[in-house]
């Protein structure tokens, strides 16, 4: 389990791409100390197992079906990418509950400057939209996020504080760009309960 609070801002040093899988290879000098081989970690929001460990750099394995299905397609050598460990529990939990399990993919239709923010507008897939709320939570590229709106065309406002451009790679997506979307893991099982008392009478 995550939180969607970023640890650090890794950097792709190189992709190894084979017939059924791809070997990143992450630079990540102030986790590195903490990775150890078979950890989890999420990168850009998609939970990863680190396989090797060298100098200040993590390799991760990714199947062909995450990158067709993930924003991780979009990765090149040089991307900076969001880095999380897995969550202690014994420490205070911040953000919210993240799987690394992505959803599904939104497409950045709109960016807004205002004075120490930037309004973020995404397109989500229509089968993600009834787990979105207005004040609820989502994670963008594994950013644990408060949504601000969420109209019928499945448009999703968001809010992004001078903080979190300056720890994610949030700040420098461009209008077109993919991002990894994991709705509320509350919601989904919410509906999983309805559905059965639904069945069950």
């Amino acid at each position: 389990m995550f939180t969607g609070l970023i640890s650090e801002l890794g950097k792709v040093s190189a992709i190894t791409k084979g017939e059924s899988s791809a070997i990143f290879t992450i630079n990540a000098p102030l986790l590195i100390n903490e990775i150890r081989l078979g950890d989890s970690v999420a990168v850009n929001g998609v939970c990863l197992t680190a396989t090797a460990i060298t100098g200040t750099s993590f390799t991760a394995d990714v199947m062909v079906q995450t990158l067709s299905l993930t924003s991780l397609s979009q990765v090149s050598v040089g991307s900076a990418v969001n880095l999380e460990l897995a969550a202690q529990l014994n420490a205070r939990m911040g953000g919210h509950m993240v799987s690394g399990h992505i959803d599904g993919v939104a497409t950045v239709v709109g960016l807004t400057q205002g004075e120490k923010w930037l309004q973020f507008d995404i397109k989500v897939p229509e089968n993600l939209s009834k787990y979105i709320v207005n004040q609820g939570s989502i994670a963008l590229d594994g950013v644990s996020l408060t949504v601000g709106e969420i109209n019928e065309a499945n448009l999703v406002t968001v809010w992004l504080i001078p903080e979190t451009l300056a720890k994610t790679n949030l700040a420098a997506k461009q209008t077109g760009d993919l991002l990894n979307v994991e709705v509320d893991v509350l919601a989904k099982y919410v509906e999983r309960l309805i559905a059965r008392g639904q069945e069950s009478k």
